[in-house]
């Protein structure tokens, strides 16, 4: 789209790129796009409205690079927020403009689970945020107050054990913003374009697919659905809803992947061949086919991604879910839902169904005979011209001893010995 605007430079072209929402993979995909675009058009200089939370770290340094190694004029338009992995892409560009009431810093690094990230972890982003202040002329104390809450600004509001966030009137008060701007075209004047041709470039709809795809969130989301709908569909006959709705799970995760440029073909194409090797194994002996097969779709699905801890996560809290989801479904809803009527066996070989494993002799219990072996604890007593196997109740018993029976389990007939009889003559 072309915004038309007043001026005297009449043969400049600036691009004005939105950076929304979280920062990820998917982003730095049409963040390159939309630089290519610049540069192939010819443009003098592309400006960024900057408003974000943060995001993945991984995805603000490529971003970074992409800034710090185009020819073109780069802009930070801060409108309203550049927090975390924000506020490091602003320090990326040339220069920084800020609407009033706008904020940029507290750049802590945090996990999956909310938690601060290790020390490692911490020492690189402190040295990645320091570089991006240096490399731009400005003093690296305040970005590495972004960070490190061991470092004491109370002037700014980051007193010792708080991070540092800037105002739009401290950040130009520390070197960190060019000037504070209302709008657009205040800041087109203020740069010199205010005759220009305004061209805003804003995301496709594939690219914002493969946004939301690729968010660290959602990964571990569709996974899990895929790998719980083909373990239904495992057990299930002929091709059904849990079936689709596991492909279609996972061939959305290889799109977006695809889109942002984190895979290749060449990683669909792994995972088709180990869907396929899976299949293979039900109609082959041995299992070697299936392992294969798993292997070498876990092996795609690191492949496509640039962060293998996170996908190991997002692996891991897959498989869990489906297990766990499974054992829920099976337990609570098993009698229930028809498609589980047809997938687990109800029937059971029970007494009370006429299935019997061993004849339970109920009929001999208070029955009296004598010994004809000793007991130790086991050995034969007659029991009306019957022999019969039999154990005692733990204790010794001797030949030739009345006996009673007091209990038959099955096979098992336990007897016990009748006190002051005589012995049998």
């Amino acid at each position: 789209m072309v915004i038309p605007s007043n001026g005297t430079a009449q043969n400049d072209i600036v691009y004005v790129v939105p950076l929304e929402e979280t920062v990820e993979k998917g982003l730095y995909a049409f963040l390159n796009r939309a630089v290519k675009t610049a540069e192939e058009a010819g443009a003098e200089a592309i400006i960024f409205e900057i408003n974000t939370p943060g995001g993945v770290v991984s995805a603000a340094s490529e971003i970074g690079k992409l800034l710090t190694t185009t020819k073109l004029k780069t802009v930070s338009f801060i409108n309203k927020e550049a927090i975390s992995a924000g506020a490091f892409i602003s320090l990326n560009t040339d220069e920084i403009y800020m609407v009033p009431g706008a904020t940029m810093g507290s750049a802590a690094v945090i996990d999956q689970q909310g938690n601060a990230a290790d020390k490692k972890t911490q020492s690189y982003w402190l040295g990645t945020m320091q570089g991006a202040a240096e490399q731009g002329g400005r003093d690296p104390i305040y970005a590495m107050a972004m960070v490190d809450a061991n470092i004491d600004l109370p002037e700014y509001g980051a007193p010792k054990g708080e991070l540092l966030t800037l105002t739009s009137t401290t950040a130009l008060e520390v070197g960190y913003s060019e000037g504070t701007v209302s709008n657009l075209d205040e800041l087109l004047n203020k740069l010199g374009y205010e005759g220009a041709e305004v061209r805003s470039l804003d995301e496709s709809f594939a690219e914002k697919i493969a946004r939301f795809i690729t968010h660290p969130v959602v990964v571990p989301i569709l996974l899990s659905i895929g790998s719980l709908g083909l373990v239904l569909e495992l057990y299930s006959p002929g091709f059904g809803i849990p079936g689709f709705m596991g492909l279609s799970a996972l061939l959305l995760f290889f799109y977006g992947h695809l889109v942002a440029g984190l895979a290749g073909y060449e990683t669909l194409i792994l995972f088709v061949l180990g869907i396929g090797l899976i299949v293979l194994e039900f109609f082959l002996p041995g299992g070697i086919a299936g392992i294969i097969g798993l292997v070498s779709i876990i092996a795609s699905l690191f492949l496509a991604t640039d962060n293998v801890i996170h996908m190991g996560i997002s692996i891991l809290i897959s498989i869990g879910i489906s297990i766990l989801a499974s054992i829920l479904m099976v337990k609570v809803f098993g009698k229930k839902m028809k498609l589980f009527k047809k997938i687990i066996l109800t029937d059971s070989t029970n007494t009370e169904s006429g299935y019997i494993s061993n004849k339970n002799r109920t009929e001999l219990i208070g029955l009296e005979g004598y010994t004809l072996t000793a007991l130790r604890p086991s050995g034969t007593v007659l029991i009306n011209d019957e022999r019969l196997d039999v154990v005692t109740e733990g204790s010794f018993i001797a030949k030739n001893v009345k006996v009673k029976i007091v209990k038959t389990e099955g096979a098992r007939i336990v007897v016990r010995e009748l006190p002051n009889i005589n012995k049998k003559e």
